[in-house]
């Protein structure tokens, strides 16, 4: 169990069932709020093995150094944050993969999270992962031939690695919401349902040099499918994609930097992924960084 402590109150996480307890009721002054944002996310790598054309992900090569990783999580961990979620590109491919994770979980207390397109998530990499990753995100946009266009892999593939994954960790379903797949959310969520996800995560398509952002059509198709749904798998979305969907915020004072930042494979910090601004991570650490960063969103010189 972890505690943080912050403007909404006492909160308390358990990175092994996911179960998340705030004491709203406990007023916690400013200045013992956790420095650190609640869940920091690392582009461990810019490779990836499939060229998805709605992929946003930057395409020169970069890689986060393992040591460097290994210093910025003992930092976080111990200000305060509650998860780290690895991504890219595709970040099984970090030549030290397992090995982070290893770090992350036997050396924090932090939740780890994955974030992957699955298909190399066989019983050599899962067995060395066994233990040290709480929770796996697989991005599964569409279904069948949608799917196999979409990604360029076999679904039936994706099927067998998505069962595999499940026997290892605690599973979320990512969907690019996009003209193609926002005909079979229904079928995706069935398909959450059958490999016993935890979480449908719905991320409308941003524009590329490749493709346009999701149209308004498919935004207000998606936003009725959300209002009507009614399956067991919780559904998620991320808080700049949101709006005007009826959301559950159960930290509504913690937000901006201190809910979250994300790190790209070239150490530049940002407020998030799709951010075009950021501050370079230097000898001071990850949090002098942070607190550089929010500066600079605050204007301040």
């Amino acid at each position: 169990m972890k505690t943080r402590l912050g403007p909404d109150g006492l909160h308390i996480f358990d990175r092994r069932t996911g179960l998340n307890v705030l004491f709203n009721e406990v007023q916690v002054e400013e200045s013992k709020w956790s420095s650190a944002p609640r869940q920091v996310s690392l582009a461990l790598t810019n490779l990836c093995d499939l060229h998805c054309a709605y992929c946003y992900a930057p395409k020169h090569r970069a890689m986060l150094s393992a040591d460097a990783i290994a210093d910025w999580l003992i930092e976080i961990d111990q200000a305060g944050s509650l998860g780290v979620g690895f991504g890219g590109g595709e970040p099984t491919l970090h030549a030290q993969f397992a090995e982070i994770c290893s770090h992350a979980a036997k050396k924090t207390k932090l939740a780890v999270t994955l974030t992957t397109h699955g298909h190399r998530l066989r019983a050599p990499l899962l067995d060395k992962l066994n233990g040290n990753v709480h929770f796996i995100r697989v991005s599964v946009d569409g279904v069948r031939e949608t799917y196999e266009n979409n990604r360029g892999r076999p679904y039936a593939s994706l099927l067998a690695r998505l069962r595999d994954a499940r026997a290892q960790a605690q599973l979320g379903i990512n969907i690019v919401i996009n003209d193609q797949t926002v005909d079979e959310l229904d079928e995706l969520s069935e398909l959450a349902h059958e490999i016993d996800a935890s979480e449908i995560l719905l991320l409308p398509q941003r524009a590329t040099s490749s493709v346009g952002a999701a149209s308004d059509a498919v935004g207000r198709k998606m936003s009725h499918w959300v209002a009507g749904y009614n399956g067991r798998v919780r559904l998620a979305i991320s808080e700049e994609s949101s709006g005007g969907l009826m959301t559950c915020d159960p930290l509504p004072l913690e937000k901006a930097l201190r809910s979250y930042v994300h790190v790209t494979a070239s150490g530049v910090v940002k407020v998030n992924s799709y951010a075009t601004d950021g501050v370079n991570i230097g000898a001071e650490g990850l949090l002098a960084a942070i607190h550089q960063l929010g500066e600079m969103s605050r204007g301040v010189h």
